[in-house]
C-alpha cells in the first residue's frame, strides 16, 4: 500500500486478504488508529528512501501494489509515477498486479481492464 493516507484501502485489503502480509508506505501517519499497521509493516518517510529499503529487506515478493500517490500536484504525481516505473520491479513478484491512481507506464507490463463502473483514467491496472 503505497500511500496509506487515512487507512481505508489498507483496512479493505486486510479484510479481503486475511493472512497476507500488507506493507504500507507513507510520509507520515494520518490514518485512523485502527487502520495503522504495526511497525514491522509500516515504512515511514519519503518513498525515495523507504521503497529501496523495502526492496533490500523484502526482495521482489509483492503480489500486488496499490499505488495511491496523487498529491493534488499533477506534475509531481506524474513524476513520482515515472520514478516508480524503475523502482517497483524491485519489490514485485512475477505476475503481480499494480493498481494505481496515477499512470505508471512500464513497457514490460500488460494493461488490465478496469472493473465495470470504473471510469477510464480514474485508476490504472497492470500485470507485471
Amino acid at each position: 500500500e503505497l500511500g496509506l493516507g487515512n487507512g481505508r484501502t489498507y483496512d479493505h485489503l486486510r479484510e479481503l486478504m486475511p493472512g497476507r502480509e500488507i506493507f504500507c508506505f507513507d510520509r507520515q501517519i494520518a490514518a485512523h488508529p485502527d487502520c495503522i499497521p504495526d511497525a514491522g509493516h509500516m515504512f515511514l518517510g519519503d518513498l525515495s528512501q523507504t521503497l529501496p529499503a523495502a526492496a533490500d529487506r523484502l526482495g521482489a515478493t509483492a503480489v500486488m501494489a496499490h499505488v495511491d500517490i496523487g498529491s493534488g500536484d499533477k506534475q509531481a504525481s506524474l513524476a513520482l509515477g515515472a520514478w516508480l516505473v524503475g523502482m517497483l520491479p524491485h519489490v514485485l513478484a512475477p505476475g503481480a498486479v499494480v493498481v494505481s491512481d496515477q499512470p505508471v507506464p512500464h513497457d514490460g507490463w500488460t494493461a488490465l481492464a478496469l472493473p465495470e463502473g470504473v471510469a477510464t483514467g480514474r485508476y490504472h491496472m497492470q500485470k507485471v
